[in-house]
């Protein structure tokens, strides 16, 4: 018989690592719940440090800052998958780390992550590990047209190339640095989808809806998520692969795990982030139970309650792009940012607005988001459309 969990109540301190816009929608929603929180993060105007009870000021690898982060949480998380795993697997030595080092190493190198997939038995695409100029010139000729990818460091759409014939992936190989990657076969793609899992240290699981997503130049541009938005078979199919990848990692925490879905509808899996998500954000507008706070009750193992989606909801991501809508395409420094006609957006009913805090805005830099709430999915996908009209969005 296992032994019951013992919660970390509220008035406890719970860090994180990285300081960015996921510890900092992180650190309100347990500021919410009566925790104090902790950032470790060497940017002094990280999204996160900034609304933080405390900010260490140090780089992840620092002992002094690992050692002063210990000593002042009960329990620590990460904001972003590329925190050095040596850096949790330390920490873990004095006090609950999750998800786990190892998971996070998994996650933070896509053969690795490939060959977990497999053996978890859920589906991924056609595809083969480049090492070394000897896997290269064995790759079968099947997997091209591909993608080939860097196995670390990449993300939205970084360390990426699609090439279709040998000499391309010769080339491709030496401008990615003819450092480890994954090549996959490229398959015709009728959707993109993800899932949201919650898993705690008894095993308990829980899950988001199953997200539909639409990427631009390899970054998250539009999430909807309402029931019947993927087939019934597709989203239990999804589902099921999600919880199987946590169980197989033992993980804990928040897992966001990607999904493919083809032409002839089936599933596979692309990858995880081991964290919170960007198309999990909707949650924070329409659900009952969001993805932070599932990423709070994970670390203080507090009961995980299966979320409920109470609204049809659409989010759209708010790139720097915005801030420059006289010179989209061309070079954004040219001229002064202007902020976006929030003003607006917000006369729309259902439009909940989320900046980050971030003082310069960029081509490609996340800035914000917008949830869409509506009482039907088609009244979701007007307001979200006239919101887009306005701000500069493509329509979708």
């Amino acid at each position: 018989m296992s032994v019951p969990l013992k919660p970390l109540l509220p008035g406890a301190t719970l860090g994180v690592l990285g300081g960015g816009q996921l510890g900092r929608m992180w650190a309100h929603v347990a500021q919410r719940m009566g925790y104090n929180t902790a950032v470790l993060d060497p940017d002094a105007q990280s999204p996160a440090g900034l609304v933080s009870h405390h900010h260490i000021r140090a780089d992840y690898l620092d002992p002094q800052g690992m050692a002063q982060l210990a000593s002042l949480c009960q329990a620590v998380t990460t904001e972003f998958e590329n925190v050095p795993a040596d850096t949790l697997a330390q920490l873990a030595q004095t006090l609950p780390v999750s998800p786990a080092a190892s998971a996070v190493a998994i996650a933070q190198d896509r053969a690795r992550e490939k060959a977990h997939f497999v053996q978890c038995g859920v589906p991924v695409a056609p595809h083969a590990v480049i090492d070394t100029p000897e896997q290269l010139a064995a790759v079968p000729d099947s997997l091209l047209p591909g993608i080939l990818k860097t196995s670390r460091m990449g993300y939205d759409g970084k360390g990426q190339l699609r090439v279709r014939t040998r000499d391309e992936l010769n080339a491709g190989w030496a401008t990615l640095g003819a450092v480890p990657c994954v090549l996959e076969k490229m398959l015709p793609l009728a959707a993109e989808c993800s899932v949201i899992v919650a898993r705690g240290r008894d095993g308990t699981c829980v899950h988001l809806p199953v997200q539909r997503n639409l990427h631009r130049e390899g970054i998250l541009a539009v999430t909807e998520v309402w029931a019947g938005n993927v087939s019934a078979e597709v989203a239990q199919q999804a589902v099921a692969a999600a919880q199987a990848v946590a169980q197989g990692l033992s993980y804990v925490g928040v897992l966001c795990v990607e999904f493919f879905v083809l032409a002839d509808g089936a599933l596979v899996v692309n990858e995880i982030a081991p964290r919170p998500h960007n198309s999990g954000h909707y949650s924070q507008d329409a659900c009952d139970v969001s993805q932070f706070e599932l990423q709070v009750r994970c670390m203080a193992d507090l009961p995980l309650t299966q979320p409920r989606q109470h609204s049809p909801a659409i989010m759209l991501n708010l790139l720097g792009d915005l801030w420059f809508p006289q010179q989209l395409g061309s070079d954004p420094h040219c001229s002064d940012p202007t902020e976006p006609p929030w003003a607006q957006v917000l006369a729309l009913p259902g439009t909940h607005l989320h900046l980050y805090g971030k003082h310069e805005a960029r081509v490609g830099r996340k800035m914000g988001h917008l949830n869409i709430t509506a009482a039907t999915p088609q009244a979701a996908r007007a307001v979200a459309l006239q919101a887009a009209a306005i701000v500069g969005i493509a329509p979708f």
